[in-house]
């Protein structure tokens, strides 16, 4: 899949060019973070690091993974609501993971007092690769499902005009034309906004809980400012303000600092490391009132990877998505091959196979937030390490994706300017509301594209690996 640009490659000039108009254009569109150095002021920002020219993909793989992102929001739900699923799936992980086994077991707490929440957001980020088979055709393959702070909806929402900037100063205003429209973080907020309005509360507040260190901020302020433009008042904490001053009443309500909440938006906890034992209290305390999470702790639980590895088992999509032939087609058609590293005879024969030929597979634990996979000699070292012991169960084994490479300019803050091999990786939002039993919106609502040079096996564009980027559909 060669890009129309390949000519402007190896014409310096006009790169050195590009590359400055590229920055500024960044910057003038807000696409923004702050610095390491101060993660928490905004008097010091540089720009999100990004491609200097958009990339390739193919358009009948972009259309099938728009096209499915609904059925896949079915069945993040239906999965949340499947205790026996969920009980089932995660019994051998909550055993050696103490993370999952402490969501598992907030889960079963506020289950066993009664659900006060009966409006339920999810957003979700769909993550694929695009793999070239032995026939060298490309297939669309998912990585995961992020259940829980998909970020970067809202930088990506500026990203294209940036692109389009570059391509016209390099005399390429027809593909300019072509980059399509993409803001996600309007479409993120229209489900914020749904679920804030079926809450039913006027004068009650939308909360994003946010991280202690927030380098990422201006991407959380997209979507903040479209539910601003709406008038729904947005008040942003952490897990410690939660603990410190969050309150239930006696209808379980949910106050902070006096505020009535009515929608809980994490952009944090997806991680050990960013609990403590009063986070955990606090989680609990979010968990047990009406308010409307996005996620709810079942949903959370829903995008571990060992449910994505259960998923991929014959039989289980027709369990949780019953009579909805054609949706469970369209979902199998993007799985990657997935093994379970159950104890038992058929985990110990994966993990031989894993370990006498590492570089077919990538091993995943059980996290979100990128840069946790294991590859080639580092996946051998640490499956042979706990081939036989349950600790092994905490992890998953999945097919390496090998998609093609293509040369581009990843544009970093105080870097050289150099070309690199780069591959890609499609996200697509999902957003869906359901109150009670009814569905009331279920859509795909934008896309995401990642790219990062060869040499780095895993991680994301917060993680300082992947950089943002647009689509170029042929």
């Amino acid at each position: 899949m060669a890009a129309p640009w390949e000519d402007v490659l190896r014409n310096e000039a006009a790169i050195q060019e590009a590359a400055s108009v590229a920055v500024d254009a960044a910057l003038l569109e807000g696409v923004l973070m702050r610095t390491e150095r101060e993660p928490n002021a905004s008097d010091v920002v540089n720009y999100a690091p990004f491609t200097l020219l958009p990339s390739v993909v193919p358009s009948a793989l972009f259309e099938q993974a728009y096209a499915v992102q609904q059925d896949f929001n079915l069945l993040v739900d239906a999965i949340s609501q499947n205790k026996e699923f969920l009980e089932h799936t995660l019994a051998s992980t909550i055993k050696v993971d103490d993370f999952t086994a402490r969501l598992f077991r907030i889960h079963m707490q506020v289950l066993e007092e009664g659900l006060a929440q009966s409006v339920f957001l999810g957003i979700n980020r769909s993550d694929y690769m695009f793999d070239c088979g032995v026939d060298g055709m490309p297939a669309l393959k998912q990585i995961e499902i992020n259940t829980i702070a998909a970020s970067f909806g809202g930088l990506t929402s500026r990203t294209a005009a940036v692109h389009g900037r570059v391509l016209k100063v390099l005399g390429k205003s027809e593909e300019a034309s072509r980059l399509l429209p993409n803001n996600p973080s309007k479409g993120l907020a229209l489900g914020i906004a749904k679920a804030w309005e079926l809450y039913g509360s006027q004068s009650a507040v939308v909360m994003f809980l946010v991280e202690e260190v927030q380098r990422n901020i201006f991407d959380q302020r997209c979507v903040e400012n479209e539910l601003w433009n709406r008038n729904i008042r947005v008040i942003r904490k952490r897990f410690r303000d939660v603990f410190e001053k969050g309150s239930l009443d006696d209808a379980k309500r949910l106050y902070m600092d006096g505020q009535e909440v009515a929608v809980v938006y994490y952009r944090e906890g997806y991680v050990p490391k960013n609990y403590d034992q009063q986070n955990w209290e606090a989680r609990l305390l979010l968990e047990r009132s009406r308010a409307v999470k996005c996620p709810d702790i079942a949903t959370q639980l829903a995008g571990t990877k060992k449910v994505q590895q259960e998923l991929s088992r014959p039989g289980t999509l027709e369990r949780l998505l019953p009579g909805r032939t054609e949706a469970i087609a369209r979902i199998r058609a993007t799985f990657a091959g997935l093994y379970s590293l159950d104890m038992g005879e058929e985990g110990d024969k994966i993990a031989a196979t894993a370990i006498a030929d590492p570089d077919r597979f990538v091993l995943k634990p059980q996290r979100e937030g990128g840069g946790n996979n294991l590859y080639g000699e580092e996946l051998r070292q640490v499956l042979e390490k706990i081939r036989d012991s349950p600790e092994r169960t905490s992890y998953i084994l999945m097919d390496k994706i090998k998609p093609q490479p293509a040369m581009n300019y990843l544009l970093r803050a105080h870097s050289p300017l150099q070309v690199s091999e780069c591959i890609s990786e499609l996200g697509i939002f999902g957003v869906y509301v359901r109150q009670d039993k009814e569905m009331v919106m279920n859509k795909a609502a934008g896309h995401l594209l990642r790219t990062k040079a060869i040499e780095h096996a895993d991680g994301g564009v917060a993680a300082g690996v992947a950089v943002l980027d647009s689509p170029y559909l042929v």
